[in-house]
């Protein structure tokens, strides 16, 4: 987790996976970030996993996602 200005920021290269096949979730100041590629019989042939905990001064409703032109995932979360 990195601070910004008024912002903590997260990243993570998802570049190996697809948008629709990336998750994000919050809960009680921790983001995780799900991944999984499917092959086309059905299996699972790759996944990504990564939870970290935010600072207690970040606002669980300001959450917000950016996936750049080089996979890698932004997370923003602004600081009260």
């Amino acid at each position: 987790v990195r601070a910004q200005g008024d912002t903590y920021q997260v990243a993570a290269d998802v570049s190996q996976f697809e948008p629709p096949d990336i998750v994000v979730t919050t809960s009680n100041c921790h983001v995780a970030i799900q991944a999984e590629k499917v092959a086309e019989d059905g299996t699972v042939c790759d996944t990504f996993t990564h939870k970290c905990q935010l600072p207690e001064d970040t606002d669980p409703l300001s959450v917000s996602c950016t996936l750049t032109e080089t996979g890698t995932l932004v997370i923003t979360v602004r600081r009260r």
